[in-house]
């Protein structure tokens, strides 16, 4: 069952009223868990062609997260898009992938792009690129796609490209709606030959009045970019996403005019979790002006998608060049450090100072020596993760292990590096980042996971952190066993407790055998090297046939 805000508990009655779902209306009302848990896809049934396009001012937007903190909390409330197991169902905010399926290098290389590449014919130039701090311009080409190039800064060849193709495909892999990116090339003849503007393109004036695009408008962009030494301009070709865009989504609060946006975003986990997936990839520019919505029609049914629009501030480089010194390590202004520079007269250093960082201009300031996931900052803080818990963390960590060194090594190579030890550094660090996430998160709680219940009454699991070399195993582990009445919501035991010292438990006698009947477990470890994993993990299984299916997972309950 999807966990919906009390405060919008009704309305999400209401909107998927007829559906064969479970909603959590009011505590130990009806059912704990209904035929179709646990829940594989978010109900989205209202149709949402009223929205209407919006804007988010960055000069609003970023000093009202950084000093009013909006959606943050003292006291943090469990993730409310969850299903019965403790997951994230697909939705149009993210799809399992990473971890819940199996990716290939080949699909991971690909990631959300469709076509096999850009296609050479030659487009028009529809207006200059007016988001983000790259230089680029907006372009169509026969048909209705629409492009959004991008290129490298002057001086700073293959960072900003090589961060958007690599990101791209990472981001993907974790889940979320990504932009499809092409990584191709402006020729010398290209430029030579004259760039094609479409009569209607203008570009907007300091005053605010339009006037026509002209030839020297695109010199200009092209003035920014960064030139290869055979003339030539590196580049990324973004597809335009599908739908009508609509503005971009906040992390805190929810979408008014959309009625299936009822779950406040500082409490969806997929948008909590990016404080980590933004850690392990140095993603320092998490803002509203970087995601985009869209209202797309899929089986006669409008609906909103929310995009990650822009990843590309990632690992050591920003649009324009390497990243400040600062950035992955401070908000934009804390007052803490600032205020003991200054009564030390700079003598206060943190270790970020100090770190040392390997050459490479397609890469940039990132390392992984100094690096602290829990101390990790974007350059302002959002209302998802000021509201992380360790069980969203744990969440988000898993996914990250999920990726081996040989999809990182793999995954680099889509940047189109021309300097081999730049792609290496790159792979290297992204493998230390990985595993100080793993070590961060993974043993911070009862690590159990991947239950299953057989026939015979044997309990099996397995113990991420001890499986991910982070954590000691435990001494052993005990489980407590009951029948659960799923209607009353309540346990009967079935006998003493058992144990085991490995990750197999059998049950204290016979479980129940009539149809749908329930059982609920208590599992934590014995003996273990962190006090947190002998807070039990709490499962639930229904009977099928004649064996069991996993229907409830209950890792840190309010």
């Amino acid at each position: 069952m999807i966990q919906f805000p009390d405060a919008r508990r009704r309305l999400a009655a209401a909107v998927i009223a007829g559906a064969a779902i479970a909603l959590t209306i009011v505590t130990g009302s009806g059912r704990k868990f209904y035929d179709d848990d646990p829940l594989r896809r978010e109900p989205e049934t209202q149709d949402a062609s009223g929205v209407a396009a919006r804007d988010i001012e960055l000069l609003y937007d970023l000093p009202y997260n950084l000093f009013a903190r909006p959606g943050g909390t003292t006291t943090r409330v469990r993730a409310q898009n969850l299903n019965t197991i403790d997951e994230v169902p697909d939705s149009s905010w993210f799809t399992n992938r990473i971890l819940a399926q199996p990716i290939t290098i080949t699909a991971l290389l690909r990631g959300p792009n469709t076509l096999d590449g850009v296609a050479e014919q030659r487009g028009v130039i529809t207006g200059l690129k007016s988001a983000g701090a790259a230089p680029g311009f907006v372009g169509r080409t026969g048909g209705d796609d629409f492009w959004f190039v991008t290129f490298d800064a002057a001086g700073h060849p293959e960072a900003a490209t090589g961060a958007l193709m690599v990101a791209s495909k990472l981001f993907w892999a974790l889940g979320y709606w990504q932009v499809e990116q092409y990584l191709t090339a402006l020729t010398a003849a290209d430029v030579a030959e004259g760039i094609r503007i479409s009569p209607d393109a203008t570009v907007r004036m300091p005053s605010g009045q339009r006037r026509p695009l002209r030839r020297e408008d695109f010199e200009a962009v092209l003035a920014r970019a960064h030139r290869s030494a055979d003339g030539s301009y590196r580049m990324v070709a973004a597809r335009g996403i599908p739908g009508r865009v609509i503005g971009g989504f906040r992390y805190h609060g929810t979408r008014s005019d959309d009625p299936n946006d009822v779950v406040p975003h500082e409490h969806r986990r997929e948008l909590r979790a990016l404080k980590v997936f933004g850690a392990w990839t140095n993603l320092v520019d998490i803002k509203a002006g970087n995601t985009l919505d869209t209202l797309i029609v899929e089986n006669g049914a409008a609906r909103v998608r929310h995009y990650l629009q822009d990843v590309g501030s990632t690992f050591g480089s920003g649009a324009n060049g390497p990243h400040d010194w600062d950035e992955g390590h401070e908000y934009l202004f804390e007052f803490e450090p600032f205020w003991k520079r200054l009564v030390s007269f700079g003598f206060y250093l943190r270790p970020w100072q100090t770190a040392a960082y390997e050459d490479h201009v397609s890469v940039g300031r990132f390392e992984a020596d100094t690096f602290d996931p829990d101390a990790w900052r974007p350059r302002t803080p959002n209302g998802a993760f000021l509201n992380a818990r360790d069980d969203d963390t744990f969440w988000a960590a898993r996914r990250v292990m999920a990726f081996t060194d040989e999809m990182l090594r793999a995954v680099v190579t889509a940047g189109g590096f021309s300097d081999p030890a730049a792609e290496r550094h790159l792979a290297d660090m992204l493998i230390a980042r990985r595993d100080r996430i793993g070590a961060a998160y993974l043993p911070r709680i009862n690590p159990l996971v991947d239950f299953t219940l057989g026939p015979d009454g044997v309990l099996a699991f397995a113990n991420a952190a001890v499986d991910a070399g982070v954590a000691a195993a435990p001494g052993g582990y005990r489980a407590a066993w009951a029948e659960y009445d799923n209607h009353a919501g309540e346990s009967r035991s079935l006998g003493a407790d058992t144990r085991s010292s490995g990750t197999r438990i059998e049950a204290p006698g016979a479980l129940p055998s009539r149809p749908a009947a329930f059982v609920r477990i208590e599992v934590r470890a014995v003996d273990p090297p962190r006090a947190a994993w002998t807070r039990p993990v709490h499962v639930y299984f229904k009977r099928a046939g004649t064996g069991w299916t996993l229907v409830g997972l209950e890792r840190l309950p309010e």
